[in-house]
Protein backbone atom coordinates (compact mmCIF):
# COMPACT_ATOMS: atom_id res chain seq x y z
CA UNK A 1 0.00 0.00 0.00
CA UNK A 2 1.47 3.64 -0.75
CA UNK A 3 0.01 6.64 1.39
CA UNK A 4 0.28 9.83 -0.31
CA UNK A 5 -0.47 12.89 1.36
CA UNK A 6 -0.91 16.74 0.08
CA UNK A 7 -1.02 19.71 2.15
CA UNK A 8 0.96 22.36 -0.07
CA UNK A 9 -2.06 24.65 0.22
CA UNK A 10 -5.38 25.04 2.25
CA UNK A 11 -6.96 22.09 0.02
CA UNK A 12 -5.91 18.69 2.42
CA UNK A 13 -5.83 15.46 0.38
CA UNK A 14 -4.48 11.98 1.12
CA UNK A 15 -5.14 8.43 -0.35
CA UNK A 16 -4.45 4.88 -0.25
CA UNK A 17 -3.12 3.04 -3.11
CA UNK A 18 -2.22 -0.67 -3.31
CA UNK A 19 -0.97 -0.05 -7.05
CA UNK A 20 -3.94 -1.37 -8.63
CA UNK A 21 -6.87 0.12 -7.09
CA UNK A 22 -7.18 3.42 -5.44
CA UNK A 23 -8.54 1.94 -1.99
CA UNK A 24 -9.53 5.81 -0.25
CA UNK A 25 -9.27 9.07 -0.95
CA UNK A 26 -10.01 12.31 1.48
CA UNK A 27 -9.76 15.55 -0.07
CA UNK A 28 -11.37 18.94 2.08
CA UNK A 29 -10.51 22.54 1.98
CA UNK A 30 -8.66 22.23 5.38
CA UNK A 31 -8.48 26.25 5.72
CA UNK A 32 -5.21 26.37 8.20
CA UNK A 33 -6.38 23.01 10.21
CA UNK A 34 -3.76 20.99 8.61
CA UNK A 35 -1.75 20.11 11.51
CA UNK A 36 -5.00 19.00 13.28
CA UNK A 37 -6.28 17.02 10.68
CA UNK A 38 -3.71 15.42 9.42
CA UNK A 39 -2.52 12.80 11.24
CA UNK A 40 -6.21 11.80 12.55
CA UNK A 41 -7.45 11.57 8.68
CA UNK A 42 -4.56 9.59 8.21
CA UNK A 43 -5.68 6.56 10.90
CA UNK A 44 -9.09 6.66 9.68
CA UNK A 45 -8.35 6.39 5.82
CA UNK A 46 -6.23 3.65 6.37
CA UNK A 47 -8.94 1.64 8.49
CA UNK A 48 -11.67 2.53 5.94
CA UNK A 49 -8.88 0.98 3.29
CA UNK A 50 -8.44 -2.41 5.81
CA UNK A 51 -4.99 -1.16 6.39
CA UNK A 52 -2.49 -0.48 8.88
CA UNK A 53 0.09 1.68 8.76
CA UNK A 54 2.40 -1.59 9.09
CA UNK A 55 1.24 -2.29 5.42
CA UNK A 56 2.74 0.60 3.79
CA UNK A 57 5.43 -0.16 1.50
CA UNK A 58 5.79 3.30 -0.21
CA UNK A 59 4.67 7.32 0.65
CA UNK A 60 4.31 10.03 -1.39
CA UNK A 61 4.20 13.96 -0.95
CA UNK A 62 3.34 16.94 -2.64
CA UNK A 63 6.68 19.61 -2.14
CA UNK A 64 5.28 22.82 -3.55
CA UNK A 65 5.57 24.93 -4.44
CA UNK A 66 2.50 26.11 -2.38
CA UNK A 67 2.05 27.55 1.58
CA UNK A 68 5.35 27.61 3.74
CA UNK A 69 3.53 26.14 6.89
CA UNK A 70 0.96 24.07 4.65
CA UNK A 71 4.02 22.08 3.03
CA UNK A 72 5.91 22.09 6.50
CA UNK A 73 3.80 19.78 7.96
CA UNK A 74 3.29 17.89 5.00
CA UNK A 75 6.69 16.88 4.17
CA UNK A 76 7.41 16.18 7.99
CA UNK A 77 4.71 13.97 8.45
CA UNK A 78 5.65 11.48 5.75
CA UNK A 79 9.52 11.89 6.34
CA UNK A 80 9.03 11.03 9.66
CA UNK A 81 6.66 7.95 8.15
CA UNK A 82 8.92 6.99 5.88
CA UNK A 83 12.07 6.83 7.90
CA UNK A 84 10.19 4.89 10.66
CA UNK A 85 9.19 2.34 8.36
CA UNK A 86 12.91 2.53 6.14
CA UNK A 87 9.80 3.28 3.40
CA UNK A 88 10.40 4.84 -0.17
CA UNK A 89 9.08 8.48 -0.21
CA UNK A 90 8.35 9.84 -3.80
CA UNK A 91 8.54 13.72 -3.59
CA UNK A 92 5.83 15.29 -6.30
CA UNK A 93 5.62 18.98 -7.07
CA UNK A 94 2.00 20.70 -6.69
CA UNK A 95 1.75 21.41 -10.52
CA UNK A 96 2.91 18.02 -11.71
CA UNK A 97 -0.38 16.56 -9.92
CA UNK A 98 -2.49 19.24 -11.35
CA UNK A 99 -1.32 17.93 -15.15
CA UNK A 100 -2.28 14.01 -14.00
CA UNK A 101 -5.96 14.72 -14.86
CA UNK A 102 -5.24 16.55 -17.90
CA UNK A 103 -4.67 13.71 -20.82
CA UNK A 104 -2.33 15.93 -23.10
CA UNK A 105 -4.26 14.13 -26.09
CA UNK A 106 -7.17 15.86 -25.80
CA UNK A 107 -5.92 19.63 -25.56
CA UNK A 108 -5.13 21.72 -28.64
CA UNK A 109 -4.48 25.12 -26.21
CA UNK A 110 -1.45 25.38 -24.04
CA UNK A 111 -2.25 24.81 -19.96
CA UNK A 112 -1.64 26.90 -17.38
CA UNK A 113 -1.40 24.61 -13.93
CA UNK A 114 -1.97 26.57 -10.89
CA UNK A 115 -2.25 26.88 -7.49
CA UNK A 116 -2.70 30.08 -4.49
CA UNK A 117 0.19 31.51 -3.55
CA UNK A 118 -2.01 33.84 -0.87
CA UNK A 119 -2.48 37.51 -1.14
CA UNK A 120 -4.73 37.17 -4.74
CA UNK A 121 -1.35 35.86 -5.89
CA UNK A 122 -0.94 32.56 -7.74
CA UNK A 123 1.81 29.81 -8.92
CA UNK A 124 1.62 29.12 -12.13
CA UNK A 125 3.47 27.64 -15.25
CA UNK A 126 2.84 27.32 -18.70
CA UNK A 127 2.41 23.69 -20.19
CA UNK A 128 2.01 22.46 -24.27
CA UNK A 129 0.28 19.44 -25.38
CA UNK A 130 2.90 17.12 -26.96
CA UNK A 131 1.30 14.27 -28.16
CA UNK A 132 1.13 11.96 -24.63
CA UNK A 133 3.27 14.54 -22.38
CA UNK A 134 3.21 17.71 -21.26
CA UNK A 135 6.13 19.81 -22.75
CA UNK A 136 7.16 22.81 -20.30
CA UNK A 137 7.07 26.07 -22.13
CA UNK A 138 7.85 27.93 -19.11
CA UNK A 139 8.97 27.44 -15.69
CA UNK A 140 6.93 27.90 -12.03
CA UNK A 141 6.75 31.58 -10.97
CA UNK A 142 4.47 33.62 -8.95
CA UNK A 143 2.25 36.24 -9.72
CA UNK A 144 -1.01 38.19 -9.64
CA UNK A 145 -3.40 36.98 -11.59
CA UNK A 146 -3.23 40.12 -14.01
CA UNK A 147 0.06 39.15 -14.64
CA UNK A 148 -0.48 35.71 -15.84
CA UNK A 149 -2.75 36.32 -18.21
CA UNK A 150 -0.77 39.05 -19.75
CA UNK A 151 1.91 36.86 -20.32
CA UNK A 152 -0.08 33.90 -21.65
CA UNK A 153 -2.31 34.92 -24.23
CA UNK A 154 -5.23 33.18 -25.26
CA UNK A 155 -6.51 31.12 -26.31
CA UNK A 156 -5.61 28.72 -23.25
CA UNK A 157 -7.09 26.13 -20.68
CA UNK A 158 -6.31 26.90 -17.17
CA UNK A 159 -6.61 24.37 -14.05
CA UNK A 160 -6.05 24.14 -10.65
CA UNK A 161 -7.02 25.32 -7.29
CA UNK A 162 -8.21 28.74 -8.29
CA UNK A 163 -8.79 31.56 -6.31
CA UNK A 164 -11.88 33.75 -6.47
CA UNK A 165 -9.79 36.60 -7.46
CA UNK A 166 -8.58 34.24 -9.86
CA UNK A 167 -12.07 33.57 -11.30
CA UNK A 168 -12.93 36.84 -11.13
CA UNK A 169 -9.96 37.82 -13.70
CA UNK A 170 -10.81 34.73 -15.62
CA UNK A 171 -14.34 36.06 -16.38
CA UNK A 172 -13.50 39.58 -16.79
CA UNK A 173 -10.82 38.32 -19.48
CA UNK A 174 -13.16 35.58 -21.52
CA UNK A 175 -16.09 38.90 -20.83
CA UNK A 176 -13.55 40.86 -23.30
CA UNK A 177 -13.22 38.55 -25.58
CA UNK A 178 -10.34 36.22 -24.64
CA UNK A 179 -10.59 32.41 -25.12
CA UNK A 180 -10.01 30.50 -21.92
CA UNK A 181 -11.23 27.23 -21.20
CA UNK A 182 -11.81 25.93 -17.49
CA UNK A 183 -12.28 22.33 -17.03
CA UNK A 184 -14.80 21.18 -14.45
CA UNK A 185 -14.17 21.97 -11.19
CA UNK A 186 -13.46 18.30 -10.57
CA UNK A 187 -10.81 17.98 -12.88
CA UNK A 188 -9.07 20.74 -11.15
CA UNK A 189 -9.05 19.82 -7.26
CA UNK A 190 -5.19 18.60 -6.98
CA UNK A 191 -5.99 14.84 -6.12
CA UNK A 192 -4.14 12.89 -3.68
CA UNK A 193 -5.05 9.91 -5.57
CA UNK A 194 -3.43 11.68 -8.95
CA UNK A 195 -0.48 12.04 -6.33
CA UNK A 196 -0.57 8.12 -6.02
CA UNK A 197 -1.17 7.26 -9.53
CA UNK A 198 2.05 9.20 -10.52
CA UNK A 199 4.22 7.92 -7.60
CA UNK A 200 3.47 4.00 -8.28
CA UNK A 201 4.82 4.75 -11.62
CA UNK A 202 7.83 6.38 -10.40
CA UNK A 203 8.74 3.42 -8.17
CA UNK A 204 8.27 0.96 -10.96
CA UNK A 205 10.28 2.81 -13.27
CA UNK A 206 13.39 3.25 -10.91
CA UNK A 207 16.75 1.00 -11.33
CA UNK A 208 17.34 2.04 -7.47
CA UNK A 209 17.68 -0.80 -4.54
CA UNK A 210 16.92 1.89 -2.81
CA UNK A 211 15.06 4.32 -4.28
CA UNK A 212 13.50 7.78 -3.10
CA UNK A 213 15.08 7.81 0.04
CA UNK A 214 13.12 9.97 2.53
CA UNK A 215 16.17 12.10 4.00
CA UNK A 216 16.86 13.83 0.21
CA UNK A 217 13.44 15.21 -0.36
CA UNK A 218 12.96 18.81 0.61
CA UNK A 219 9.96 21.17 0.26
CA UNK A 220 10.23 23.59 -2.36
CA UNK A 221 9.49 27.20 -2.06
CA UNK A 222 8.98 30.22 -5.08
CA UNK A 223 9.58 33.69 -3.96
CA UNK A 224 7.66 36.17 -5.74
CA UNK A 225 9.70 38.80 -7.57
CA UNK A 226 11.42 41.17 -6.78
Amino acid sequence: MLLAIDTATQILSIAAHDGAVLQAEWSLAAGRQHSALLAPMIQQLLRQSGAQQSDLRALAVAVGPGSYTGLRIGVALAKGMAAVGDLPLVPLTTLEIVLEAHAPSHYKWPLIATAPAGRERVIWAKYAPGGDTWILRRPAEISTWDELLAACPPPISISGEISSAGLAAIDASKAAGAQIDLPPAADRLRRAGHLAEIAWRRLRESREERPYPAADVRPIYLKPPG
